[in-house]
Parts: structure tokens; C-alpha cells; sequence
């Protein structure tokens, strides 16, 4: 099986190929360039791996949380790709997408959401399938849902942002923290594989973001309130 993984839900744009097991990646620190290098990227990944768009079995994108402009990017360029090669999708949650890269078994995934606020999942790995501790929620550091017991890795950028408040809030229960993390398209391309060899792809047209935060810009009224 041959899977192509796209993520653009933070600063850095990354693509990768997962082929039978074995998958290789191009990632770049975009910044607001996603839109202009991502087509680019997934050509030049193809090419080096001697692939062509036709001879991928499914593509697996980074649906979100995180970047709202990001997320439409990836959802926009896989729904393009899938259509025009007739290909099944499969969307993959950027924190669990967080917390397989982390190489952790045990992970609170936590993207910075802004105006104090995070994006934040924990998923705990079992047989090699992740369960999900915490739903994916929007919430503030101090309100972070809890979990249980002891042994557990922060990764991603919430825990650069709101490091000291989530140190409070898990107190106890984090064996470490990297804040420096981010949902890398490799690891979009191993649990979206695992998703199509389950018969989990739908089609082109059901390539949708996932949204947590219904509202990006604020009254300074509703800021006031927060």
C-alpha cells in the first residue's frame, strides 16, 4: 500500500510517503507560505520516490485542530489530488498525529490555540492502536481535562506557550514535555495507512477540517469576558 500524508495545521508544511511500512517525508518551516509550496513539495516527494499521483493507493491529511487557514489548505489540496486521481481519504486529528511522532506511549497533545487558549487531546497507546484518554477540546491551560495516573509526555506547542501552567495542572504526572513538537506529515501517513488497511477512506468530497473553535476573531468586549 502506498499512502501520501499532507500537514499544514502549523507553521511548518510537510509531506511524506508511507510505502508498505517504510515512509520518507519532505518537511519546511512555511510560515504563511503553505499554499505556494505544498503542490511543489508533493511533486518533488514523488518524484524522488519514482511515484506518480496514479500510483497512490489513498491520501491521508492533518484535518485539524490547529491553523484554521492551514487546515483549509490541506483539506482544499487533498480534495483536489484525490478527485483527479480518483483516490479514498482519510483525515487524521493533528494531536494524535502529535502523539505518534512523540515515540511516547502515553501523551497529552496540546497545539497553542491563541488568545490563551489550547487546542488539547491525551491518547494512551495499547497493542499499538491509540485510545483516546481526553477528547480532542479547546480549552485554557488551567482547565485542561485531567487523567489519570502518572507517566505521561507533553508534546507540542502548548506546552512552549503555557508550559508553567500546564506543569501546574499535571503536576505530578508529566515525565517530560516537548514543546518544540509538531504533527509531521510522517506520522499523519502511519495512522491514515492503518485507516485505509481497516476500510476506513471515504471519498474525495468528505475531506473536511476538523474545527474546535467556532469563532476566530473576538469583540474586545468577548475578550474582556474571557
Amino acid at each position: 500500500m502506498r499512502v501520501l500524508a499532507l500537514d499544514t495545521s502549523t507553521e511548518y508544511c510537510s509531506v511524506a510517503l508511507w510505502r508498505d511500512g517504510v515512509a520518507i517525508e519532505r518537511c519546511e518551516l512555511a510560515g504563511q507560505k503553505h499554499s505556494e509550496i505544498l503542490i511543489g513539495m508533493v511533486d518533488a516527494l514523488l518524484r524522488d520516490a519514482g511515484s506518480g499521483i496514479r500510483d497512490i493507493d489513498g491520501i491521508a491529511f492533518g484535518m485539524g485542530p490547529g491553523s484554521f487557514t492551514g487546515v483549509r489548505i490541506a483539506c482544499g489540496a487533498t480534495q483536489g489530488l484525490a478527485l483527479g486521481a480518483n483516490l479514498p481519504v482519510a483525515g487524521v486529528c493533528t494531536l494524535e498525529a502529535l502523539a505518534e511522532a512523540s515515540g511516547k506511549a502515553q501523551v497529552i497533545a496540546a497545539l497553542d490555540a491563541r488568545m490563551g487558549e489550547l487546542y488539547l487531546a491525551a491518547y494512551e497507546k495499547r497493542d499499538g492502536v491509540w485510545i483516546t484518554v481526553a477528547e480532542p477540546c479547546l480549552c485554557k491551560p488551567e482547565n485542561a481535562p485531567m487523567v489519570p495516573g502518572d507517566g505521561w509526555f507533553g508534546a507540542g506547542s502548548g506546552f512552549a506557550v503555557h508550559g508553567p501552567a500546564l506543569d501546574g495542572r499535571y503536576a505530578g504526572q508529566l515525565q517530560g514535555a516537548d514543546g518544540g513538537a509538531i504533527p509531521r506529515a510522517v506520522a499523519v501517513a502511519v495512522l491514515g495507512a492503518a485507516r485505509f488497511a481497516a476500510g476506513q477512506g471515504v471519498d474525495a468530497a468528505e475531506a473536511l477540517p476538523l474545527y474546535l473553535r467556532d469563532k476566530v476573531a473576538l469583540k474586545t468586549s468577548e475578550r474582556d469576558q474571557r
